[in-house]
């Protein structure tokens, strides 16, 4: 199957780096019009003659690419879908997060509709393996009926991007839309519900106060408490620090019901059971996926799901993570940033 790449810095390299090792991808053009980032993609791929392109309609218009993946700044990410979904026979798998605003995503959502493409939503996070795992012992019963989820990540400060885009809320959607949509989409899976409120506290306390850009700070929070409330009465809250650093673990995930816990962490690579009946008494398991052939940034998680989107284009069967999914994530975060904002609790019809 031949890839195209539209956006080739780090994320974009990433998928590169991931297809290499998918038995019968090939990546046969990318489209940036940042010139160090078309020659970082020609090295990744290891041609210097591979087609690059500055322009991303010429790369869709070439008929070069049976698939394309979409791993561009947040903020293009709208106008730059709606040309993918344009073209139907192509396939499509794009980068968290969907878009940036709710009519974005909404626009994006309605063109996906009657496609002969299947258009996959990149939300990797699930497929990390404890974190699949963990998933998987909550849909078995090991905690019983889901009453509370928590996350935590702690982690080091956003990473530094072409033309320094993800400094500022206006081009990331902010911090809540940005990275931790992730997050909220898992929520929403391991409760099974829709989210009816979200209440956030969150600032910028630390990182970035000291850079400045075309004479302005970044706006960018780096620290948050969010709460999701869903309407099965599960609650769910995220713990995030961004200049948390001497963590032992980035993710940490818990999930009690009214039998016992699970528990995830991530990169440790272990999830622990316990039953309210056995006290302290908890199984340990230290997970790997033997399907893993390239770990990448994120656990081996993006090979996983480039796995999934391969066999669903191959099978032609509906993606199992949705447009309609990303667009909930972004809604929980738009929400959360709201919140802060405002401070105040936001229903979710105000956003949805």
């Amino acid at each position: 199957m031949r890839y195209g790449i539209i956006g080739s810095g780090m994320m974009g390299i990433e998928h590169i780096l991931n297809l290499q090792h998918i038995e019968g991808a090939l990546v046969t053009a990318v489209a940036d019009p940042h010139e160090p980032s078309q020659q970082a993609a020609r090295a990744a791929v290891g041609d210097p003659g591979l087609p690059v392109f500055a322009d991303h309609r010429e790369m869709l218009e070439s008929d070069l690419c049976d698939a394309v993946v979409l791993a561009t700044p947040n903020m293009t990410h709208g106008d730059i879908l709606l040309d993918i979904l344009a073209v139907d026979r192509l396939h499509a798998l794009v980068e968290k997060p969907l878009c940036t605003t709710m009519d974005a995503c909404r626009d994006v959502v309605a063109a996906s509709k009657d496609r002969s493409g299947i258009v996959w939503m990149g939300l990797e996070y699930r497929y990390k393996p404890p974190i699949a795992r963990l998933i998987e012992e909550v849909n078995g019963g090991a905690a019983g009926p889901v009453k509370m989820v928590a996350i935590r990540e702690h982690r080091f400060p956003f990473l530094q991007k072409v033309d320094d885009w993800n400094r500022f809320n206006r081009n990331s959607g902010g911090t809540l839309v940005e990275k931790c949509c992730h997050f909220f989409d898992l929520m929403t899976l391991i409760a099974g519900a829709k989210p009816v409120r979200v209440m956030a506290s969150g600032a910028q306390d630390l990182n970035h106060l000291d850079e400045s850009y075309g004479g302005e700070t970044p706006d960018i929070i780096d620290n948050a408490y969010v709460i999701v409330e869903y309407d099965n009465g599960v609650r769910a809250v995220l713990d995030l620090c961004m200049f948390a650093e001497g963590s032992r673990n980035e993710q940490e995930i818990s999930v009690v019901g009214d039998v016992g816990k699970v528990e995830a962490f991530v990169p440790e690579g272990v999830v622990r059971i316990g039953r309210r009946d056995r006290g302290r008494d908890m199984d340990e398991i230290k997970v790997h996926d033997p399907r893993i052939a390239f770990e990448g940034l994120h656990e081996g998680s993006s090979f996983l799901e480039h796995l999934d989107f391969a066999q669903a284009i191959r099978t032609n069967t509906q993606p199992l993570i949705t447009l309609e999914d990303g667009m909930l994530a972004v809604a929980v975060g738009v929400a959360g940033q709201m919140s802060i904002a405002e401070g105040r609790a936001v229903p979710m019809d105000e956003v949805l």
